[in-house]
């Protein structure tokens, strides 16, 4: 099936009970196309009913599927990526359509999500706990991983399906429900991953949409839900982390980076630059570990700035559909909030080395030209305020290893770090100095599936993928037994003669 005949079967839809179904909203917004404007879909804004409905539903479900055997849940996750790669060339197509990223970057995604699908069937039936060595003999201690119950999963537009892939796979695999509120700007593409989910029990996964708050804000304050995972600002993270706080509900909030991308004299200048452009530029830099405050040392700063406009300006721009690097956008809104960044960046004295203004050529979309700025010092705005995610690369001269490592910690977020040097005393000082969830040494924006993702300070909370990410979906079951019931009188009533105060 083509994208398009598939955003127009999905729109208006929900995905609850194990189907799609007509929305009973009489409210709903358009879905437009970032690369050419025009009205491509429909999605309905649900009604508090129907979001009540898919809680008490998952609820119900969820009873059943934490007490299905790991072998069957891991045998029904393969087969969700084995769904997912058949559905690939679809999905990518919609998610082109919906979000302006190039395909390759959609098909990628698609892949992405598939392996961390299969990752999670098999890391949940690995380990369900362990054995302890008793504090009395006979006695038997363990702890048993349980799973938490119904977990919301509220989901930006970026990185629509691995972000809840990275979510929903470990949450499901650990034997709960997952109901997930997708971006508004993505939400045809999410809806139609579900049907990798088909094969499920009913209510094992569901999709409620609507446009943020009118859903999401009742599956965070609902009793009847025990976990969020959310992925989006700082700000609205911080609202949701409040909300839950009433209810002692435990979050997971990856919320927003700044990162920074250090260049030292000893780094393969070549590979820098490439890994430069391309920690900033990916999906248009809307990409929550974009490289988005670059510190390059004073000794190949002009040359590192020359080679950078070089490779920039080799980019093509255009429609995700087309053979390109860049696509526009992903909304006006954040063209214009993009724009507004780089105009007063300017006004506090950078200097535009290419890029600056939008693409000639392009009547329609909401394209930008990859920007870079030169001459950036680190008290700019463009460097301390909130991410930029849009494609720009401010560079900022330093003096020294030292300087770097100071402004790279210099800000309120810490989620990614990059640096490229070839000498091992820089290489082990950053990983250990840095300020930050992850450390790419020589190598920026990879992800493993085995590995943590997340970040320290106002970056958010808790540890996606890897083993921690599972644990973020399971609580630990202390068990005590003694098969035999023996009396227990070392420290059961009554207290001996002998143990009492024996006076002065």
């Amino acid at each position: 099936m083509s994208g398009l005949k598939k955003i127009q079967e999905l729109s208006g839809c929900h995905y609850v009970e194990g189907r799609f179904t007509k929305s009973m909203s009489t409210k709903s917004f358009d879905v437009i196309d970032p690369a050419t404007e025009m009205v491509i879909g429909s999605v309905a804004d649900a009604t508090p009913e129907e979001v009540e409905h898919a809680i008490q539903f998952a609820n119900e479900a969820q009873k059943k599927w934490r007490k299905s055997d790991a072998l069957t849940r891991a045998a029904l996750m393969h087969g969700a990526a084995r769904k997912l790669r058949e559905l690939r060339p679809m999905l990518a197509e919609v998610l082109v359509r919906e979000s302006g990223k190039p395909y390759k970057e959609t098909a990628d995604e698609m892949e992405w999500s598939a392996t961390c699908l299969d990752y999670y069937a098999e890391l949940a039936r690995h380990d369900q706990g362990r054995v302890l060595g008793p504090v009395v003999e006979n006695q038997f201690h363990y702890v048993v991983k349980q799973p938490l119950g119904v977990v919301a999963s509220i989901q930006p537009f970026n990185y629509p399906i691995l972000l809840l892939a990275w979510q929903a796979a470990a949450a499901v695999a650990s034997g709960n429900t997952v109901i997930v509120n997708p971006s508004r700007n993505t939400t045809l593409t999410t809806l139609a991953f579900m049907e990798c989910f088909d094969e499920f029990p009913a209510g094992v996964m569901q999709c409620v949409t609507g446009a943020g708050r009118n859903v999401g804000q009742k599956l965070c304050t609902s009793k009847d839900t025990h976990k969020v995972g959310f992925t989006g600002s700082a700000e609205v993270g911080k609202e949701i982390a409040r909300a839950c706080a009433e209810l002692f509900k435990p979050v997971l909030i990856e919320a927003s980076g700044n990162d920074p991308f250090i260049v030292m004299p000893s780094a393969n200048l070549d590979m820098a630059v490439r890994g430069g452009v391309f920690a900033a530029f990916l999906n248009c830099g809307q990409v929550c570990t974009s490289a988005e405050r670059f510190y390059i040392h004073k000794d190949i700063y002009d040359e590192y700035v020359s080679r950078f406009v070089v490779e920039v300006k080799k980019l093509r721009i255009g429609n995700g559909l087309d053979k390109v690097d860049i696509g526009p956008m992903a909304t006006e809104a954040e063209r214009s909030r993009f724009e507004a960044i780089i105009r007063k960046a300017v006004e506090e004295g950078a200097k535009i080395e290419t890029g600056g203004g939008r693409p000639a050529g392009f009547e329609k979309g909401w394209f930008v030209e990859p920007t870079v700025l030169s001459n950036v010092t680190p008290d700019m705005s463009v460097l301390n305020e909130r991410e930029l995610f849009g494609p720009a690369a401010p560079l900022c001269k330093v003096a020294s290893f030292d300087e770097a490592i100071r402004l790279a910690n210099a800000s309120e977020y810490g989620l990614g770090a990059n640096i490229f040097t070839q000498d091992l005393h820089e290489a082990m000082r950053a990983t250990d100095e840095l300020e930050a969830g992850m450390v790419w040494v020589n190598a920026p924006l990879l992800d493993n599936d085995a590995g943590p993702f997340g970040g320290t300070k106002m970056s958010g909370l808790g540890r996606e993928l890897g083993s921690e990410g599972l644990e973020a979906f399971r609580e630990s079951k202390l068990v005590m037994m003694d098969p035999a019931a023996n009396a227990q009188d070392f420290w059961w009533f009554p207290y001996s003669d002998e143990e009492a105060y024996p006076g002065e």
